[in-house]
């Protein structure tokens, strides 16, 4: 069946950029894929063992390109970069916001390249050694389906008699299987779309982090420094009204002029660090308000692993039903097989006994 998406694809690395394709017509001018930035993510898929690049805005895919060792990402100017897609016919381009995403984007891109060449070496090693499985399966699949689908013809006394069964069950549960199989893929989808915010949020949740550290340290060097500054004050400040109140008896005006600019200097000194640690508790709330986006991602995730779980029950219980279905039916044609040749020898028997009145009769 459809196996957890967590064992089937892993991010590997997310970053934000514009995202542009080449004009199919002119394959000179860029169109716009998105009207603002969205995020560009690697994910590896560990059954096929193969590399994807996807971007989803909303609930439409942007980009689905499968990496290969044939593709190259080129640097067309210091904030802009593209690479061509053979399989869907195109060539994306991705606008970054700084120099150094654009690096780290295309520094990525050459990791995942040589990851799916030595990928794709490993793979045509198995490929030559299971050939012959490799031709025959296809045909043996083609026959049993032939075999399955093809309703039998059963002849009663030379009279070829159909007989039709009803498919009405077998469409529902075919129907169903497929509007099933929608379902999960959109949620297939949005699970990607959440796995790319989550890794993202959990990115800048790691830098804010680090900031945090790093700020709480500086704000208790300041706090202690403040408090260094604040005893020099009030003791100027005392020099000061000393001063005043001795007047021509203490220090010259001139030293009184330098306690004077000090202290306006301290005091300038001490407003700016107030303003710093007010942005320091800005910048604290603002983690506490990503920490809470974190969670409300981790829980829609949550929420859509519990989808996707449900929908992977229903669609086993339809295969099941299926499975019975096809057995069901498989044991009333053997049931109206046995009943026809029951049938044909009780005709025969009829036909011997209606010769052998004539025969009577006749004498």
């Amino acid at each position: 069946m459809f196996p957890h998406h967590r064992e089937r694809e892993q991010p590997l690395f997310s970053t934000r950029a514009h995202v542009f394709q080449i004009d199919p017509t002119t394959k000179r001018n860029w169109i716009p894929a998105s009207k603002h930035a969205v995020t560009v993510s690697f994910f590896y898929d560990a059954n096929r063992n193969a590399y994807r690049i996807i971007s989803v805005g909303g609930t439409k895919a942007i980009i689905n390109c499968s990496i290969t060792p044939s593709m190259t990402f080129t640097k067309t100017s210091q904030k802009f970069g593209q690479w061509a897609d053979s399989r869907a016919n195109t060539v994306y381009g991705l606008g970054f916001a700084t120099e150094q995403q654009l690096h780290q984007f295309s520094e990525k891109f050459k990791e995942v390249k040589d990851a799916a060449r030595l990928a794709r070496e490993k793979s045509q090693d198995k490929e030559l050694a299971n050939t012959a499985l490799t031709i025959a399966a296809p045909q043996f699949s083609q026959d049993l389906s032939d075999e399955l689908q093809s309703p039998p013809v059963m002849c009663v006394n030379g009279p070829e008699d159909k007989l039709f069964r009803s498919q009405s069950a077998d469409i529902t549960l075919a129907s169903e299987k497929e509007r099933i199989k929608k379902m999960l893929s959109e949620g297939s989808i949005c699970e990607i779309n959440l796995e790319a915010e989550l890794f993202t949020l959990q990115d800048s949740n790691s830098k804010l982090v680090a900031a945090l550290h790093e700020a709480n340290a500086n704000v208790e060097q300041w706090k202690k420094q403040l408090a260094a500054y604040q005893g020099e004050t009030e003791r100027l400040r005392e020099q000061v009204a000393e001063l005043e109140v001795h007047g021509g008896q203490g220090p010259s005006d001139l030293l009184k002029d330098e306690l004077t600019q000090s202290l306006e200097e301290l005091e300038a000194l001490l407003k700016a660090k107030d303003e710093e640690i007010h942005i320091l508790q800005s910048k604290k709330r603002e983690y506490h308000e990503m920490e809470h986006e974190r969670d409300q991602a981790i829980l829609r995730l949550r929420e859509m692993e519990m989808r996707s779980s449900e929908l992977e029950r229903r669609i086993q219980n339809t295969e099941q039903n299926l499975s019975n279905s096809l057995e069901e039916r498989d044991r009333m044609d053997t049931e109206i097989q046995r009943a026809i040749e029951i049938l044909d020898i009780k005709i025969f028997d009829l036909n011997d006994l209606r010769q052998s009145l004539v025969k009577l009769l006749d004498k």
